[in-house]
């Protein structure tokens, strides 16, 4: 079994190496929040805990991110994700959401938040009872992967900047890489760092790296690290 942590009465986090994912329960629903790189069990994990009807919400469909949806007949995700998913042989029926949309667990409500950048439908979960934001890979305090033919380093930054409207409802971030949980001002930091990138002012912290067989520059601060298509520097 994978190390599953109980954060509260009604929420788990589920470390599966170096991604972890998440299980929100209701008092109607409970919903897994993306299914791990390495966990094909994930579905039998949740019910384990769990008797309440189950449901699945993938952040974004990078393969470490979706090893258990083969599970699930159906799941939502945004249907800007729909290529990326299927390029790494997902299954199943994608159940569209969108900027705005709400799917109530019971007492417990979930919005979704459009963050593209990472990849083109990358999406972050509004826990609005608990004051947390489940941001998927965008938030994070770890190596952002901004390499690669569906990353968008532009649209990256102006997701970030994007969140700053929903301020005012969150208190924490709960991120699938890096440290569990990490705070507000982490967003303002990782905007600055992906701009100096952009403008080309973060030379001096770049290192060139093979990762998967590609070339990439690695960007190194104190709080992050991204992983950048050597082009994304003016």
């Amino acid at each position: 079994m994978k190390n599953c942590i109980k954060i509260d009465e009604n929420t788990w986090r589920i470390e599966d190496g170096s991604v972890r994912f998440y299980l929100l329960c209701g008092s109607q629903k409970a919903a897994l929040i993306d299914t791990g790189m390495n966990y094909p069990e994930a579905k039998n994990l949740a019910e384990s805990i769990t008797s309440l009807p189950l449901i699945l919400i993938n952040t974004h469909a990078d393969p470490d991110h979706i090893s258990g949806n083969g599970a699930f007949k159906e799941f939502y995700m945004s249907p800007k994700e729909e290529k990326n998913y299927r390029a790494h042989k997902g299954t199943g029926k994608i159940l569209p959401v969108h900027e705005g949309d709400v799917i109530d667990l019971g007492e417990r409500e979930l919005m979704i938040i459009d963050m593209p950048g990472h990849t083109p439908g990358s999406i972050a979960i509004l826990d609005k009872k608990y004051r947390v934001l489940i941001s998927g890979d965008s938030v994070q305090n770890s190596h952002i992967f901004m390499y690669g033919e569906r990353r968008n380093l532009d649209q990256y930054i102006k997701s970030l900047r994007h969140l700053a409207q929903f301020d005012s409802l969150y208190d924490q971030i709960y991120p699938m890489h890096g440290s569990f949980p990490v705070q507000k001002d982490l967003i303002s930091k990782l905007i600055e760092g992906a701009q100096e990138i952009k403008d080309g002012k973060a030379l001096a912290r770049a290192t060139k790296v093979s990762i998967f067989g590609n070339n990439v520059t690695f960007y190194k601060f104190d709080y992050a690290g991204f992983l950048c298509n050597p082009e994304d520097v003016a």
